[in-house]
């Protein structure tokens, strides 16, 4: 089998997409990952290989994280997000995949899936939300955040109490029963990247855009009902952010969709990567992808 290929796509705006990929052949059905807060495609270098025996597996740097690079002007909003996500499917002649959706990765599938409702064919959700009722306590000051006057006292304040070391390093570990199944190039590869001068002002403004996917929650489920995906939610029952009702929830607009829970935390996926990898694989076969 071939090993996972890391390049670059430069798209007609000027992205330069950074992703990973690993495949049987070009033209295997094609599982696309979308990664979240604070990480990058790098936090699937382990589940790659395990999908690539039978699927395209495709996982892409959004703008403001990993290694994607980004021109000078880009406005940095999830509606962004979607679009070079759109792009850079449309740049590979993608049309149509499954798609592993995870923190910031859900609601820039869920968008893209307002356009493009046929294209995809499964989703699964690892603690990728779309209830109310899913966003944990944990949320409480990017909520006041969002209602703030955007002052840099604001800023300032909810920087400080996310966009540091230490919150990067407890993403990772708080809700893991073994700490030491976390490697610790995750959490110190994502607060470098953070580091580089103006990302944390990219990641203010995404936090605060944030809002705007919640808004289009109703729209999200709109379409979870009128399309009745496949989707299984596999989900880190520990996660501090998302936490299980958002799991729960999917069968309200979804009866025929599978939720299972781990003993994990957020990134159950760096914790559980064999468990998830043979769900997966199981759940595609069940659905003939």
């Amino acid at each position: 089998m071939a090993l996972t290929k890391t390049q670059k796509i430069l798209l007609s705006n000027g992205v330069n997409v950074f992703y990973r990929e690993q495949a049987p052949s070009p033209n295997s059905p094609v599982i696309l990952l979308l990664h979240g807060f604070p990480s990058s495609s790098h936090q699937y270098r382990n589940l790659i290989p395990l999908l690539a025996s039978k699927y395209r597996v495709i996982a892409p740097d959004f703008p403001g994280f990993g290694f994607t690079e980004v021109p000078a002007n880009f406005e940095y909003t999830f509606e962004a997000l979607t679009k070079v996500t759109a792009d850079f499917l449309d740049a590979l002649s993608i049309s149509a995949f499954s798609v592993y959706v995870f923190d910031y990765g859900a609601p820039v599938t869920f968008r893209l899936a307002l356009q493009r409702p046929n294209a995809i064919k499964a989703i699964i959700s690892q603690n990728g939300n779309a209830y109310e009722e899913g966003l944990g306590d944990a949320w409480a000051p990017i909520k006041e955040f969002w209602t703030s006057a955007n002052t840099p006292q604001d800023r300032a304040k909810i920087g400080n109490a996310l966009l540091n070391f230490d919150m990067t390093k407890l993403q990772y570990i708080k809700g893991t029963p073994d700490p030491n199944t976390i490697a610790p190039e995750t959490y110190y590869l994502d607060y470098a990247l953070m580091e580089r001068p103006g990302n944390k002002d990219i990641q203010l403004d995404l936090q605060r855009d944030y809002r705007h996917n919640v808004a289009l929650y109703d729209r999200f489920h709109e379409y979870f009902r009128k399309s009745q995906v496949p989707l299984l939610a596999i989900w880190g029952k520990n996660d501090f952010f998302f936490i299980p009702p958002g799991a729960e929830a999917f069968k309200r607009d979804l009866p025929k969709a599978e939720v299972k829970f781990l003993d994990a935390g957020h990134f159950a996926v760096e914790s559980d990567t064999s468990v998830i990898a043979k769900d997966i694989v199981d759940f595609l076969n069940r659905n003939k992808l």
